[in-house]
């Protein structure tokens, strides 16, 4: 494991600004976050619902600028991008999982997890040739031409982790990626996800309400209050 960190953040704060005029209210979600996380480390992020934990995850995924504090993704200042680098930069060093898998309907497993390889403008034949691969290490090989409609909740959220690792990622960020899925298959799906880490040197951030799954990650953080606390 190497000792550069693949995500630091510092001094971490976001408002929000609820309702308008005389009534809006001005909500401070994260109060001064620091954070660093390691190439091929583990790490759940647990509290409470409206926390704050994704918002979190959308500061450290450049899909949200913070009110304060600054956010590096392998040595680089994401404040100091443009929308486009940020945006090429997180395709190349970050993969993104959700609770709802938010595939394509209209598109094949093969050609869902083509996609990020295809907005990096690799040619077809390489993007789906990594996509069949990754379907194979999730265990899909034999489902690469299924629609999302086609598969079970657990082989569509499969197909969601290869679509985030298919780019040789960083970093996964995980909200809630077993959330929505039975006992049994999230708990298969979760395993699956720890042991990809360790096989890919991939760090993983995940938030989750799930205590039994986040006592399985290398390090574990309570966000309370808008701060971060061992846990």
């Amino acid at each position: 494991m190497s000792d550069a960190p693949v995500v630091f953040c510092q001094g971490l704060q976001k408002r929000f600004r609820e309702g308008s005029g005389r009534d809006a209210l001005d909500v401070q979600v994260l109060r001064g976050v620091d954070l660093q996380v390691r190439a091929g480390e583990t790490l759940a992020v647990v509290g409470a619902s409206g926390s704050g934990k994704s918002t979190l995850l959308h500061l450290l995924g450049a899909l949200d600028a913070p009110t304060a504090g600054r956010v590096e993704l392998m040595g680089r200042d994401l404040a100091t991008m443009s929308p486009a680098e940020q945006g090429a930069w997180r395709n190349r060093h970050l993969g993104f999982v959700y609770q709802f898998h938010h595939l394509l309907p209209e598109f094949s497993a093969l050609d869902n997890v083509a996609m990020p390889l295809r907005i990096r403008r690799q040619s077809s034949e390489q993007a789906r040739g990594a996509a069949q691969a990754a379907l194979a290490q999730v265990g899909l090989a034999e489902r690469i031409a299924h629609h999302p409609g086609q598969l079970s909740g657990g082989e569509r959220q499969r197909v969601a982790l290869a679509r985030a690792l298919v780019g040789s990622p960083s970093c996964v960020l995980a909200d809630e990626p077993t959330g929505n899925l039975d006992a049994d298959t999230a708990d298969a799906v979760f395993a699956l996800m720890l042991q990809l880490a360790r096989d890919r040197g991939t760090a993983f951030v995940l938030v989750t309400h799930d205590r039994e799954l986040a006592a399985r990650c290398d390090r574990r953080l309570l966000l309370s209050q808008g701060r971060l606390a061992p846990y």
